[in-house]
């Protein structure tokens, strides 16, 4: 390749690496489980659920994988304790914010864009930064339940 074609592939984005379930089962036979999603299978179906990063019953679940590759920004997900979902697009920045990025739907409590002050570099930060932002994200489950659910 040229030394313009070198330089247009070296000034495209780079992606982030994704953290993919091994053992999700997909509802297709050449697309992985969170594209082809079975039917039922909940929202972020074949992303990793950190079943050790939880705090006052929610968990968190990685898309962006942070412990591949350092990640100043990144996806992930939230559970409920009632196991409904929403999705987080996160950055470390100061001072913190917790905006809408889109609204509450039937099968996802939204998704939320959030600035974590901790690096985003163990599963430790990884737990208080979900401690840091439940306030929020509780008044959002609740509005969801009263809105999509009879709880």
């Amino acid at each position: 390749m040229g030394s313009r074609g070198e330089a247009l592939m070296n000034n495209l984005p780079k992606g982030r690496p994704l953290t993919i379930e091994a053992t999700a089962r997909s509802a297709s036979p050449t697309e992985p489980a969170f594209i082809a999603r079975p039917e039922g299978a909940p929202v972020y179906y074949g992303f990793i659920v950190l079943d050790d990063v939880v705090s006052d019953g929610f968990t968190l679940g990685k898309i962006t994988d942070w412990q591949a590759e350092p990640c100043e920004t990144g996806d992930a997900f939230v559970i409920a304790p009632d196991g409904s979902r929403a999705g987080l697009v996160w950055e470390v920045c100061d001072p913190r914010y917790f905006q809408e990025v889109t609204p509450i739907e039937t099968g996802r409590w939204g998704v939320w864009g959030v600035g974590f002050r901790l690096p985003m570099n163990s599963r430790e930060n990884a737990r208080r930064n979900l401690e840091s932002i439940l306030p929020e994200l509780k008044l959002r489950w609740a509005e969801w339940k009263s809105r999509f659910t009879n709880g």
